[in-house]
Parts: structure tokens; C-alpha cells; sequence
């Protein structure tokens, strides 16, 4: 800077104090208290902090119109001394007007120790910004480190000035302004919250801004579906190991189903019966098999031995699966007091069986249902016809392949 430029601002200087000399005496004048040496001070302050403030941005402009704008560092300590001079001069008419609504003018040292913390704190901040900002546009933008370092500056000192608001509010609340230990507190959980946070958004950037290597992405993959191939593999290993489930206990009804298959094998023949079973599915209900030539023999059998006497037929009915029709009849003695299933598979081109009628008469009506629907034949029938429907109608609406002849019906 030359001399003329030192002498400017030295005379931009001793204006500003002489202005600001005035305006204090104005203002005590006004106030009705001409010794008002403290408040002379204040002002004196501010003016000074004003002075240095315009002086620097008239050296800044003078500087760039000359074409010798000075180094980035030292950009930056005039703009933290701006920027710390207007926070002071904003801190001094604070505690000013904080005292004048108070009525206290006595704590105004304390207040203005504080204003000047906040003030400080925000200036940092404010002057890390723009040293970022500046540093940006000149395309050196610093390593992470230097990124992260200014964030936590930054984070602590918003903390700082947070906490020293919340300890002047919580004092003025309960009426002792000077709570230092209170403000201690504040300023130590503000500094950990930000710490934390400028942890995790150093962590954020690291994330977004470091690009993975592509072999390492490739290696992490490979190495995660290993670690799912091998949990599964244990997982598997685990369940053939285990030991095996123990068998289920047998049916309690297993001794009636025992005594109905000697008694058939013993009267007809071993070779009258398909199949024979406990279903579960059912209650379990001894169930039998029959072969479609052999069916009404074991049907006469269970009606009319002595010691079975299936009189009750309570169940009859058919079912298409598809690749075969299925005739269940379902049986009920009172002598042994226990329900039986007799069951037949038929040919579903040409499902055809005989009646049961002649032993059970509530047999009629059932059937004629399963003619009616399923169109299964049953020989011997009394008066074996349509009930639901008509006998003109095409089809059997049970088959699972049934199309309506008239689809608007």
C-alpha cells in the first residue's frame, strides 16, 4: 500500500472518531446524562470498529482498481476483521439496548463479555465461509482434512454463540443474569453436539465424494455372496444333522381299521381292495378302496356282517379330478359305534358304478345328484334322472372342463 493510501485511510480514521466522538455526546446530551463516560466508550468503539471496517474495504477497492489485489491470506484477515469489527459494534448496541430495556445498567460489562463471544464466534464462522467461498472460486479448494477442520470451526462456533443465547435467556428467565456455571454447561453439550455433527458430515461427504474402486466393489460383492453361500450351506448342514423327528403316534382309530381289513381279507379275499388308510384329513377316518367290479360286494359286506353292521349311509357324493371320477360314500354303525369311508375310482370318459339303493334307500337321491351333475352312471338305479336340472340341459356343470352350451344363461 503507498503513502497515499496510508494517509487516506489514516484521515478516513480520525473522521470516523470525530463523527463518532459527536453522535456519543449528541446521544448522552439527548439522554439527559452529559457524564456518561461508559456510554462515550461504547460509542467510541463502535465508531472505531466502523472506521477500520470501511477503511479496509476502501483499501480492497483501491487495491483491485490498482490491478494488486493481495494474497488470499491476507484477503482473509480483512475480512475477519470486518467481519470481527461489525460483530462488535452489534454486540455493543445489544448489550446497550439489553441494559436500557432491562433497567439494570450494572451487568453491562457481563453482557457485553458475552455479546463479544457470540460475535467472535459468528465472525469465525462467517470468515471460514469465506475463505471456503474464495478458495472455491480459485479452483485450490483444500483437501478433506482442511474441509472438515472448517466445518467443525464452523459447527462450534454456531454451537458457541447458541449456547451463549440459551444461557443469557435461561438467566434472564430465573432472574440471576450472571449464571456462569449454567452457561459452562450450555457451551459443553453445544461443542459436543456440534462435534457430532460435524462427524457425520464429514462422514457424508467422504461417502459421496470418494468414487469406490470397481475391482474393490467387485471383491466386496463376491466376498458377500460367499458369506450368503456359506450360511446357507451351515444352514442346510445344520437341518440334516439335526436329529430326525420322531415318529407320529399311531392313530387311535388304527386298531378299527385293523379289524375291518381282516374281517374283509377274511370273507372276500385280500385282493378286493385297492388301498386302504387313516385319513388325517378327515377326523381320522378308516378309509378303503375299492375296485370299481368289487365295490358293491365290500358295500354288502360292511351293511350286513354281524359284527360290523354299517346300517347308516350319512355321506354319498362324486368329485372330477381331473384324470378320473371319484365315488365317496361315507358309513356309520351303531354297534361299534365308528364311522368308515368307502371310496372307488372310475374311468371319466365312461364313469359308471353300481347303485347302492338296494342296500342303503337314501342312496336314491344322492346319486341321481351325482348323475345330474357329473354324469357318473350308477347300475341298477330305480328311477335314476335329472334333479337339479333340466333333461334337455347339455353337460355336467361339476366337470371341471364344463363350457355352457348357451353363455348368456
Amino acid at each position: 500500500m503507498s503513502d497515499e493510501q496510508d494517509l487516506a485511510q489514516q484521515k478516513k480514521e480520525a473522521a470516523a472518531k470525530a463523527k463518532a466522538a459527536a453522535l456519543a455526546r449528541k446521544q448522552v446530551k439527548e439522554s439527559g446524562s452529559e457524564a456518561g463516560g461508559d456510554n462515550l466508550d461504547i460509542a467510541k468503539q463502535k465508531a472505531a470498529a466502523a472506521a477500520k471496517a470501511r477503511a479496509a474495504a476502501l483499501a480492497r477497492k483501491q487495491a483491485k482498481e490498482s490491478g494488486t489485489e493481495g494474497r488470499e491470506e491476507d484477503n482473509l484477515d480483512i475480512a475477519k476483521q470486518k467481519a470481527a469489527a461489525a460483530a462488535k459494534a452489534k454486540a455493543a448496541a445489544l448489550a446497550r439496548k439489553q441494559a436500557k430495556e432491562s433497567g439494570t445498567k450494572g451487568g453491562e460489562e457481563d453482557n457485553l463479555d458475552i455479546a463479544k463471544q457470540k460475535a467472535a464466534a459468528a465472525a469465525k464462522a462467517k470468515a471460514a465461509a469465506l475463505a471456503r467461498k474464495q478458495a472455491k472460486e480459485s479452483g485450490t479448494e483444500g483437501g478433506e482434512e482442511d474441509n472438515l477442520d472448517i466445518a467443525k470451526q464452523k459447527a462450534a462456533a454456531a454451537a458457541k454463540a447458541k449456547a451463549a443465547a440459551l444461557a443469557r435467556k435461561q438467566a434472564k428467565e430465573s432472574g440471576t443474569e450472571g449464571g456462569g456455571d449454567n452457561l459452562d454447561i450450555a457451551k459443553q453439550k453445544a461443542a459436543a453436539v456440534a462435534k457430532a455433527k460435524a462427524a457425520a458430515l464429514a462422514k457424508k461427504k467422504g461417502a459421496t465424494n470418494k468414487e469406490e474402486d470397481p475391482e474393490k466393489a467387485k471383491a466386496k460383492a463376491i466376498a458377500a455372496a460367499k458369506a450368503k453361500a456359506a450360511a446357507a450351506a451351515k444352514a442346510k448342514n445344520t437341518v440334516k444333522e439335526s436329529p430326525e423327528a420322531t415318529p407320529e403316534a399311531p392313530s387311535p382309530n388304527q386298531p378299527i381299521l385293523d379289524q375291518l381289513i381282516q374281517a374283509i381279507e377274511r370273507h372276500l379275499g385280500e385282493d378286493v381292495l385297492v388301498d386302504y388308510y387313516i385319513n388325517t384329513l378327515s377326523k381320522d377316518i378308516p378309509t378303503l378302496v375299492a375296485k370299481p367290479d368289487t365295490y358293491f360286494q365290500i358295500a354288502d359286506f360292511l351293511r350286513h356282517d354281524k359284527t360290523l353292521s354299517f346300517q347308516y349311509l350319512s355321506e354319498l357324493h362324486g368329485t372330477d379330478f381331473e384324470t378320473h371320477m371319484e365315488m365317496y360314500v361315507q358309513l356309520y354303525s351303531f354297534l361299534i359305534n365308528h364311522s368308515v369311508a368307502l371310496k372307488v375310482k372310475l374311468d371319466r370318459n365312461t364313469p359308471s358304478v353300481p347303485s347302492l339303493v338296494p342296500l342303503w334307500p337314501g342312496a336314491n337321491w344322492p346319486e341321481c345328484e351325482a348323475y345330474d351333475l357329473l354324469g357318473i352312471v350308477f347300475q341298477g338305479h330305480p328311477d335314476l334322472k335329472r334333479i337339479l336340472l333340466g333333461e334337455d340341459w347339455i353337460g355336467y356343470p361339476l366337470r371341471k372342463d364344463y363350457q355352457p352350451y348357451d353363455v348368456e344363461v
